[in-house]
């Protein structure tokens, strides 16, 4: 069983997965390859002068297995509730999880499937959002939401900075104390 499923390998998720992967939880990663950044161009992503939305995307996820993420390129189709936490199916298989983190951009179909409440979307051509406290959390304990689904700009920088907050926010209740990840140059 995987500690976090996170749906969504965009800035959100594969920045999300960095953090858990990192903080030594066992993360699943999973991409349809349809993030609406993949067809980008980025000059205002903070520290990179300019950027293809496919690269971004590539190095994200590379970043977050680096660190131990396990990726899977498949569509997730079902999520269920089990007694232990979650089912995760794809098109040829099912993955169980403890939590999962939605990072679907601007898709809230799997959200309205297991029933989440949605409101009309924040940003220009976002149709829905998922609703969300303020860590990240939905209605249904063990299932978060980051980034656009989640109602924050669409701008990769942001979606980025909301998956790290949010993947903090399930590592910290994990551990039952706040979880913070700061390196240090070496000597």
């Amino acid at each position: 069983m995987y500690d976090i499923a996170i749906i969504g390998a965009g800035p959100a998720g594969a920045s999300a997965a960095i953090f858990t992967a990192k903080a030594g939880k066992k993360t699943l990663l999973l991409d349809h390859d349809k993030s609406i950044t993949k067809r980008a161009w980025v000059e205002n992503h903070y520290g990179v002068p300019e950027v293809t939305g496919p690269d971004l995307v590539e190095t994200g996820t590379k970043q977050a297995i680096k660190f131990g993420a396990e990726l899977i390129n498949s569509a997730v189709v079902h999520i269920e509730k089990g007694e232990n936490g979650f089912s995760v199916q794809t098109e040829d298989q099912s993955y169980e999880a403890k939590h999962v983190i939605l990072a679907t951009g601007l898709l809230a179909d799997l959200a309205e499937k297991l029933g989440l409440t949605t409101k009309p979307g924040t940003e220009p051509r976002i149709p829905k959002n998922v609703v969300v406290d303020v860590n990240g959390k939905t209605e249904m304990e063990g299932i978060w939401a980051a980034g656009t689904i989640a109602g924050v700009s669409v701008h990769t920088i942001i979606t980025a900075g909301d998956g790290a907050r949010v993947a903090i926010n399930v590592i910290s209740e994990i551990n039952g104390e706040r979880y913070v990840d700061h390196d240090v140059l070496k000597a």
